[in-house]
């Protein structure tokens, strides 16, 4: 029988708010779980029939309030942070782990965004009048009950729970061992905070207790959780895709490929590329794969290699790539697996091509389908590459770091999605709705 490890509880601070300490067996867990999910689907009743007014102030009191805790959540996060470096954590991972008073006034800055957006729900998508006189309606509703399995990422855990406020959902909150101490306090925080504005604390839970188990509980919790969205690695989202009995948005990783065309200007493109791989790397919109078009290479590779290499990215370039390395510059003949990693670190792919056609195929063969850019002054080659790269997210002169919700203008996001079905792309508030169909008669009777 597997059990929940006494590491993963120690992590995990003991009891985790929203949850009760960890029973010993995964039967156990299951029911636990499960107790978990039935308690988020009465609480989310409740909030299916607030108005918006309740919601933005029930999110404005959690952003108060994580401001007001922030040195508690930062003292936890300096736990998480230590045992992440004692287990060889890189340093773009430890990135995504970090808080500080100032990303956590960041984060609570975002809430207060979602709180100013439209609330999706009661939306009318479309809606007529039949000839036989019934009224049809189609409205946006929540989903109901969210999950979300999640690594090393405190932000999420606030960010999850403001848009699943937000639309009407209940969430439950699995966010790993590698934040366990942070989620914690963050947890409790919003739990806190709901109850202050009337509204039930199992809006937000965390099964974080219950170790990996608790994960495998929630994705086999069908009928009580309504959607499953996993964000983290390529291990985690595979997984939880493969596993899960729950319908999953599929979230994917970020091998994002930034193409410098042939008429693109040199400046642009350097403030470009620099942006998008080095101004955060920990994150799956930094840029790990560099295109250049063979005809802009000698004027613009060796001024982008060494503004590169002097911010310290190490560079794997192909033959043609590395014929441009100034002197100093840091580079190695890349692979095939270079093509297909995701970094997450000051790391880059170069590569020289012959064409626009070539860029593509390249794409087309290593991509995530998570975010491409394109660097041009040629309008029909950007237009093809629209047209033909197919990612959730492409650029025309502009950073890949721009796929984002709240660079979107959607307050926050719950993930990128890369899947095709329902949501693609960065997910806000109207992602985490389902419709309804509402038709009204009078005394009608099907003939």
């Amino acid at each position: 029988m597997t059990t929940v490890s006494q590491d993963e509880t120690t992590r995990a601070g003991g009891e985790t708010a929203g949850a009760a300490a960890p029973p010993p067996g995964t039967a156990d867990v299951t029911t636990a779980v499960r107790d978990v999910a039935r308690r988020a689907k009465v609480a989310a009743r409740t909030l299916a029939t607030a108005n918006r007014m309740t919601k933005d102030a029930a999110l404005g009191a959690i952003a108060d309030a994580l401001v007001t805790a922030a040195d508690r959540i930062v003292a936890a996060n300096a736990e998480d942070l230590e045992r992440g470096r004692v287990n060889g954590m890189s340093d773009g991972l430890l990135d995504r782990l970090a808080l500080t008073p100032e990303r956590i006034a960041q984060i609570a800055d975002a809430l207060r965004d979602v709180s100013g957006l439209p609330d999706p729900v009661g939306e009318v998508v479309r809606g007529q009048t039949l000839p036989n006189g019934l009224r049809l309606r189609q409205i946006r509703v929540p989903m109901g009950v969210v999950g979300m399995i999640y690594e090393a990422r405190p932000n999420v855990t606030v960010d999850a729970a403001g848009l699943a406020l937000k639309s009407g959902n209940a969430v439950i909150l699995r966010g790993g061992s590698a934040a366990a101490s942070s989620n914690a306090v963050i947890v409790a925080v919003m739990r806190e905070a709901l109850e202050g504005r009337g509204l039930p604390a199992d809006l937000v839970q965390s099964i974080d207790a219950y170790g990996r188990a608790g994960g495998v509980a929630l994705m086999r919790a069908r009928g009580l959780v309504d959607v499953l969205i996993p964000r983290g690695g390529a291990d985690l989202i595979q997984t939880v895709v493969r596993e899960s009995l729950v319908p999953v948005i599929e979230t994917g990783v970020g091998n994002v490929h930034v193409y410098v065309d042939a008429t693109a200007d040199v400046a642009m493109a350097v403030a470009i590329v620099m942006n998008a791989k080095t101004q955060r790397v920990g994150v799956c919109n930094a840029a790990e794969t560099l295109l250049v078009h063979e005809d802009a290479a000698a004027s613009f590779l060796p001024v982008a290699l060494a503004a590169l290499s002097d911010a310290g990215v190490v560079l794997h370039g192909d033959p043609g790539a590395m014929s441009f390395a100034p002197g100093g510059a840091d580079m190695v003949r890349a692979t095939d697996e270079d093509w297909a990693t995701e970094y997450l670190a000051l790391e880059l792919g170069v590569r020289v091509v012959p064409s626009l056609d070539a860029a593509i195929e390249h794409i087309r063969t290593w991509s995530s389908g998570h975010t491409e850019a394109i660097v041009t002054k040629d309008i029909a080659a950007a237009d093809r590459f629209v047209a033909e790269v197919d990612s959730a997210a492409v650029m025309v002169n502009a950073s890949t770091r721009f796929t984002d919700g709240g660079e979107l203008g959607l307050g926050a996001e719950i993930g990128i999605s890369t899947q095709k079905l329902h949501a693609r792309g960065p997910m806000g508030l109207t992602e985490l709705t389902t419709t309804k169909w509402v038709v009204t008669g009078d005394g009608h009777v099907k003939p």
